[in-house]
């Protein structure tokens, strides 16, 4: 993700530009000296300070292993990287970097977030009936994302709001819990999601509500838009 994803520099739809412009496809390869540790089982398959991250536009961020530091492991040569190898994510049962267990791909270095306190108004409806109208919110910028407000739920209408068994999970914000709306006996599904226990980049978003423009209408003044 973040240089080869979204507005990345390397992605589909950067939000800049080089000079001059970049040849083809590029495929950025760096050494990468954290402790990596892949378990099947109780067993440490892999356990090595020598990976390498491989950025490759249209694909997940990965690492890359000297072959002969992963065992039995089913693997493949990484062409951009002679002697080094990738393990596909689900051939072991965990993965850790420094101590920290990993989802479903590797934390990028490039990848950050910053949350600030901002009196940017959010407005959320739906049809007639107001969830949130405040101008006490967070803007979060996630890196190769657009930004977005967040909301203490003491300023929403949370009387409205449900607990839905919808999750998911980001390596920077960690796993979302959703919140589906009722009203007049309609339950329009995943409204809102909200993270939580995030890692210490995210606190100040901890247990806030921010949410889907798709089910919901949202007026939010945030960069480039108009509330």
């Amino acid at each position: 993700m973040s240089l080869v994803a979204g507005h990345g520099p390397l992605g589909t739809q950067p939000a800049g530009w080089f000079t001059p412009p970049l040849p083809g496809a590029v495929v950025y390869i760096e050494p990468h000296p954290r402790r990596i540790q892949a378990f099947v089982g109780s067993d440490a398959a892999i356990d090595t300070e020598h990976a390498l991250l491989v950025h490759r536009a249209g694909h997940t961020l990965s690492y890359a292993f000297p072959h002969d530091e992963v065992g039995g492991l089913p693997s493949r040569p990484v062409a951009e990287a002679p002697g080094y190898v990738a393990v596909a994510w689900d051939a072991v049962d965990a993965w850790f970097e420094e101590g920290r267990r990993l989802v479903h791909y590797p934390p990028n270095p490039y990848h950050r977030i910053d949350c600030r306190r901002t009196r940017r108004g959010l407005r959320v409806t739906v049809d007639d009936t107001v969830l949130v109208d405040t101008d006490d919110t967070v803007i979060l910028f996630e890196t190769a994302l657009a930004p977005r407000l967040y909301v203490n739920p003491a300023l929403v209408r949370t009387d409205l709001l449900h607990r839905s068994p919808t999750t998911s999970y980001c390596n920077y914000k960690g796993t979302a819990t959703y919140w589906s709306a009722t009203l007049g006996g309609t339950v329009i599904a995943d409204v809102a999601w909200s993270y939580p226990d995030p890692p210490p980049e995210s606190l100040p978003v901890k247990g806030f509500l921010s949410f889907d423009t798709s089910k919901v209408q949202v007026l939010a003044e945030l960069p480039g838009c108009e509330r």
